[in-house]
């Protein structure tokens, strides 16, 4: 930036001598000129910082959002403590989609420039009962889709979906101690994953058949005896957009979970029932970073020791 300058020329050439400095002359201007210098300077890095923020926003907002996993649901394709990138452009956009963090505002239901999941997708959508919190599982069924579990296998439109029974794994568990896991290779929609189950009867290993509504699809857990996913009653409440939008047949699926329909109550085992396409907020698509529980920021040694390293920018399928 240019500053003024303190020197004054003669206004006359013609004489050779300079004139002697007059004690009473105006002092050099330069510390005010540094001042707004100093001000102009810091306004445009707040400038800055403030178009950053916005840019960034808008990325969160509209293109990509991080997650971090919290529970042991999606074992063993996900572990709590991955830190995953969900794109939110994968499925169009909805108000789901698009909240702001700490604001849910209002808007009109449904989808902008709408593209339907796929099976097989592991999705970010928003629990249907309360429309805040955010859940990820596997997409199963889509809409006019018949689902069944039996004995553990997944069955689609009548036809089990392929599976390859691989070594059982053994847990160690708060509850019951050291516990074996059963453990599947299966096939959905072109993508090959894995599963774990803790047997072939558990709560939810034989059910009914789920007949996924218009316009909405069914989820599960890749760790099957460990998710409250769509094979459970949502307890919407009575009359809300996703009761109706996404209607739950309580006498078929009464043996699933809870089946009851006390307003103003949802059990501690209320599952998410059927989710409606606008509650779906994006496509899991890479685990960017992962860390063993125990890690923490103000311990800056364990994001060495705790790191995952075998996790780190992991593709998912």
């Amino acid at each position: 930036m240019s500053s003024r300058d303190s020197d004054e020329t003669s206004a006359s050439m013609t004489s050779a001598s300079t004139e002697p400095m007059d004690a009473d002359a105006p002092e050099n201007d330069a510390p005010e000129d540094s001042a707004r210098s100093t001000t102009q300077e810091m306004f445009e890095l707040g400038k800055t910082v403030v178009y950053a923020l916005l840019i960034a926003l808008v990325l969160r907002v509209v293109l990509f959002q991080p997650f971090t996993i919290p529970s042991a649901s999606m074992v063993p394709t996900l572990l709590e403590g991955d830190y995953i990138i969900v794109s939110k452009f994968a499925y169009g956009w909805s108000r789901d989609s698009l909240s702001i963090p700490f604001i849910n505002p209002p808007g009109p239901h449904g989808r902008f420039l709408q593209r339907g999941p796929d099976r097989g997708d592991i999705v970010v959508f928003k629990l249907p009962r309360d429309g805040k919190t955010d859940y990820i599982k596997r997409l199963i069924g889509l809409p006019g889709d018949r689902i069944q579990v039996r004995h553990g296998a997944l069955y689609i439109n009548d036809k089990a979906v392929p599976r390859e029974a691989l070594p059982p794994e053994t847990e160690d568990s708060a509850f019951s101690g050291p516990r074996q896991i059963d453990v599947y290779k299966e096939t959905l929609g072109g993508k090959t994953f894995t599963t774990h189950y803790f047997g072939a009867d558990g709560q939810a290993d034989n059910t009914a058949v789920y007949v996924v509504p218009k316009g909405c699809y069914f989820m599960m857990g890749d760790n099957r005896d460990n998710s409250l996913d769509s094979r459970f009653p949502p307890s919407n409440p009575p009359g809300s957009y996703q009761d109706t939008a996404c209607p739950w047949n309580d006498n078929v699926n009464q043996g699933i979970g809870y089946a009851g329909t006390v307003p103003g109550y949802v059990p501690d085992n209320a599952g998410v029932g059927f989710v409606p396409a606008e509650n779906l907020v994006g496509k899991a698509d890479i685990i960017l970073f992962s860390w063993k529980q125990g890690a923490s920021l103000f311990k800056p040694w364990t994001w060495f020791t705790d790191a995952r390293w075998d996790r780190f920018f992991h593709w998912l399928t």
